[in-house]
């Protein structure tokens, strides 16, 4: 039997969720995939905004779960999060958020979700997880290097065309094939695992499994490259244009499976009382997700539409590309990590190599304020999940 507090705890940790999961929905996760091509007038806005949210649910059930047992049982050693610790991490991680969201201020979900179950965890008497913290310092601290340094090479090798524009966006493509070929997803994989298309179809075929993964990467790879060939053959305009559709909607696949783990990986302790299966977690956070985009993301997507419609096509994808890989490599480690950042490194890398005359500065000052800001969403996280949790406890005594 389920005692009524334990149930009060969850529907309160539940609602912070929630919340958690409406933002991200309604911010960056939402609104940016397909700002490119709205922006580039490939798709209206109230489409961008339904189809977003769909893409957006489907990751979260089809590739949630690595982020989310890791937001919910990797950061803390020596303990498992209490129900009142679950919930007061989440719900200042919720609040900080808020005050994000309603004052405009870029305050990164992934690091106050961090921060904050970090915070309570140590404040229950738990040990750093240095391992862990060891994957998401590496991969924090890389992707504005990586992510900004491919979206850069991809501007210029754009720009300067070495070779014709018609034949890099079909290489783009048969890239993008690669990695879709070797993506994780929870529907080919058995019961709590996940495989990749390479891998599940390649081990069927005879002979070595290596061998197979490769000819189905190599055979996903040629489809897409052949399908932008004939895509190109009338114009190369309208080939980028559908190339930043399906681009943003990679992008909002990998957002769902990568962000909605920082809503209910808090959770999944709780649950474990309660006995909810993950499955039922990632569909109720993909839900969230999807009302965050339906009801939050148009408005934002035609903001930023205007600032990608000044990116331009080609910067776009640049921008796109890494974002999409960055994405994947953190669903694929169970690393959690901030869309916003994987964002602006890579429109800042594809923003260095346009030409002065294409307006291609980027403002020192706000990636400044913008680097701040994430920094202190962390610590702050860290410092009011502590005190808050101890606080609580010392009331309760």
């Amino acid at each position: 039997m389920v005692e009524i507090a334990t149930l009060l705890t969850f529907a309160l940790a539940a609602l912070a969720s929630l919340f958690m999961a409406w933002a991200i929905g309604a911010g960056s996760s939402g609104s940016t995939p397909f700002a490119p091509a709205v922006g580039a007038n490939a798709i209206s806005v109230m489409r961008a905004g339904f189809l977003v949210g769909l893409l957006g649910f489907a990751g979260a059930v089809l590739q949630g779960a690595n982020v989310s047992e890791a937001v919910g049982a990797e950061l803390i050693d020596g303990v498992v999060l209490s129900p009142a610790a679950a919930t007061i991490g989440l719900s200042i991680a919720a609040v900080l958020v808020a005050i994000g969201v309603f004052t405009g201020y870029p305050i990164a979900t992934a690091f106050t979700v961090t921060g904050s179950v970090i915070g309570v965890g140590l404040a229950m008497g738990g040990a750093p997880a240095w391992p862990k913290y060891q994957e998401i310092a590496a991969l924090w601290l890389l992707t504005p290097f990586v992510g900004g340094g491919i979206a850069y090479l991809i501007a210029r090798l754009l720009r300067d065309e070495p070779v014709s524009e018609r034949t890099l966006i079909v290489g783009l493509a048969g890239l993008i094939g690669v990695l879709l070929a070797n993506i994780e997803f929870a529907a080919f994989g058995g019961a709590g695992e996940s495989a990749s298309l390479a891998l599940t179809v390649g081990n069927a075929v005879p002979g070595p499994a290596l061998v197979g993964l490769l000819a189905v990467t190599a055979l996903v790879a040629v489809f897409w490259a052949l399908l932008f060939w004939i895509d190109t053959r009338e114009t190369i305009e309208r080939g980028e244009r559908h190339f930043l559709l399906v681009l943003g909607g990679l992008v909002a696949f990998s957002a769902g499976g990568s962000q909605v783990g920082l809503a209910i990986g808090p959770l999944i302790p709780l649950s474990g009382d309660l006995e909810i299966p993950l499955t039922a977690l990632l569909v109720g956070g993909g839900v969230g997700l999807l009302v965050g985009s339906w009801t939050g993301a148009p408005r934002m997507i035609k903001a930023i539409s205007q600032d990608y419609s000044s990116l331009g096509p080609r910067r776009s994808i640049a921008a796109l590309i890494p974002s999409f890989a960055i994405a994947q490599t953190a669903v694929l480690y169970g690393i959690p990590v901030s869309f916003n950042e994987i964002i602006v490194s890579a429109i800042i890398g594809s923003g260095y190599a346009a030409s002065s005359a294409d307006g291609g500065g980027v403002s020192a000052r706000k990636m400044g304020l913008t680097v701040l800001a994430w920094v202190l969403s962390l610590a702050g996280s860290v410092v009011l999940s502590y005190a808050g949790f101890r606080l609580a406890d010392w009331v309760i005594l």
